[in-house]
């Protein structure tokens, strides 16, 4: 395969390698069912319920000296349950998260096709998967998917001062495969927040950036 003169590729990993949203929509269907028929709201209350809490994750800020991040998604799930039902929801709100999030990492997987790209891109360039986000939800995710053998270096947004687009990260991630900005590039799907502060950034700009849409 011929990289013209590319020397390592990075890779986002959130709706770029693996189908998030999409893993994320079927996780939260199976939720609804459960309230529906185990806890019994009426449907539309059960997609009310749904909705505050995606939008609760949108919106979240952890602060991990006074919880884990399971635990607050929880919460997210009781305080979504307790608008609609008010009074002790924490039992069910536990059941609603932990299937939420066990059935999300299932369907986390890499494509075959992905994996043969992944495996003849590194016959060539080195490749490193640098992914946004909270570092115990991204582990979890990258472990899911065993995305690990398929990269020289895997970096966790949130376990660094700085995330993307960031130039700080993305010197690190040079660093770490011991190449220069100009010989990199990186794949995502979302301009804004994987590489459009190097676009505008004098010292990193040559990283070159490609806009994956699925």
């Amino acid at each position: 395969m011929v990289l013209n003169g590319v020397k390592a590729i990075f890779f986002d990993l959130d709706n770029t390698l693996i189908d998030t949203a999409g893993a994320s929509k079927k996780a939260i269907n199976e939720v609804m069912e459960v309230l529906i028929h185990k806890n019994q709201f009426r449907e539309e209350e059960a997609h009310k319920i749904c909705d505050m809490f995606q939008s609760k994750l949108l919106h979240e800020s952890l602060d991990s000296s006074k919880m884990t991040i399971d635990d607050l998604r929880v919460q997210h799930w009781e305080e979504a349950m307790k608008e609609i039902r008010p009074g002790d929801q924490m039992d069910a709100a536990r059941d609603c998260y932990f299937l939420w999030k066990t059935r999300r990492l299932q369907l986390m997987t890499l494509s075959e096709s992905a994996k043969a790209m992944l495996c003849e891109l590194r016959k060539s360039a080195s490749l490193l998967l640098l992914t946004n986000g909270e570092k115990q939800v991204q582990r979890e995710k990258i472990e899911a998917c065993g995305a690990q053998q398929y990269f020289d270096a895997i970096v966790v947004g949130g376990e660094h001062a700085e995330e993307k687009p960031a130039p700080s990260i993305f010197f690190h991630c040079c660093d770490l495969l011991s190449v220069k900005p100009e010989d990199c590039v990186m794949v995502g799907d979302n301009l804004d927040t994987d590489i459009q502060d190097q676009i505008h950034d004098t010292e990193t700009k040559t990283i070159k950036g490609i806009h994956h849409q699925q």
